[in-house]
């Protein structure tokens, strides 16, 4: 199922040179791969075409014909109610983190089933997997704590004769832990990829919701609409993603050879030096903080391993290559010398 992105000529600021969504979307080709796309394409404010990206319909049937397009998915939904992920977005963040694997931008990534991933959270749409397996052949296994969203992301499985086989969706039993508990003994990952609920609250997200209406303009109801959707597990749990976070290092570092690196996205920018704290304490080899600026919306990802090898390989590089002119590189911390555990 892999095969060369289609890049954009024309490119904008801050993608990752190997996103094909970096340039502009070609409306016309989307709307012949997926028709119900043309109800919701809208003249921009300099007469390019676009969507309203503050109706739910519109940002999923978008993100629907962006799959089926450039990845040549033969269905791809979401139940009712459920996150409808921005799919550039999301792969952008898989390739900084595909960086990882490879040393920098420039190197080519390990591709094919010998690169196994997994997914914390994977939600209904299973969009990581679907972008890895798409992007790069790889393996995942897929978790969630919603019974729904993993049988739905199974059935998405199973619909698509190119990723049958290489994704397993697994439930989470215990809502309070990450990896323990579904993660089989003996099991070894190059990456894990976490995309937290951003949220401590119903009310915060919805707070979230509201700001990003009126991020987008125009006259945006007062009522939140949630454009992207999302349920409780997806937006919030108690103690936002930075208690989440927390309990992600804290059992990574009770099995330290479980990945080569672990990731997860930061939202705040503000909880990177009290995830930082918490690394430190975890005892880890090493660690990047992978700034992400595309459109409008910032943030990064907090990568770290137990493995000095690792930390060695990438120390000193610069994590933000997507990033025209002057590199703005993120962040590593020296390796330490704590030889890897089981």
């Amino acid at each position: 199922m892999t095969h060369e992105p289609e890049i954009a000529a024309e490119r904008k600021a801050g993608w990752h040179p190997r996103n094909r969504f970096g340039g502009r979307y070609d409306f016309a080709a989307l709307v012949r791969r997926c028709p119900d796309l043309a109800r919701h394409v809208v003249a921009g404010p300099t007469d390019e075409d676009t969507v309203d990206f503050a109706d739910p319909a519109a940002v999923l049937s978008l993100n629907r014909a962006l799959l089926l397009h450039h990845h040549r998915l033969d269905h791809w939904d979401i139940p009712p109610g459920y996150l409808c992920p921005p799919v550039p977005g999301r792969a952008e963040h898989l390739h900084r983190i595909a960086d990882l694997l490879s040393g920098d931008a420039a190197t080519p990534v390990p591709r094919g089933a010998k690169v196994s991933v997994l997914d914390i959270g994977t939600g209904a749409n299973c969009i990581y997997p679907i972008l890895g397996v798409a992007e790069f052949g790889w393996r995942f296994v897929a978790t969630d704590i919603d019974p729904v969203a993993v049988r739905w992301a199974a059935e998405l499985v199973a619909a698509n004769r190119g990723l049958s086989g290489k994704i397993e969706c697994r439930l989470q039993p215990d809502p309070g832990s990450v990896f323990d508990g579904v993660v089989r003994p003996g099991e070894r990952f190059d990456l894990s990829v976490c995309n937290p609920p951003f949220h401590a609250s119903a009310e915060e997200a919805a707070s979230g919701t509201l700001r990003k209406l009126r991020n987008l303009g125009g006259g945006r109801p007062k009522v939140p609409v949630l454009n992207f959707g999302g349920r409780g597990g997806e937006l919030w749990c108690p103690g936002g993603e930075l208690e989440f976070i927390r309990r992600m290092v804290a059992e990574s570092a009770r099995r330290p050879g479980l990945c080569r690196w672990f990731t997860t996205l930061v939202s705040k920018q503000q909880n990177v030096a009290t995830v930082r704290s918490a690394l430190d304490a975890a005892r880890i080899a090493g660690s990047q903080v992978i700034e992400i600026g595309v459109g409008h919306k910032r943030s990064r990802i907090v990568a770290w391993t137990f493995q000095p090898d690792e930390a060695l390989r990438v120390a000193g590089r610069s994590v933000d290559a997507g990033v025209s002119g002057p590199a703005r590189a993120g962040t590593a911390r020296a390796p330490r010398a704590r030889p890897p555990g089981p």
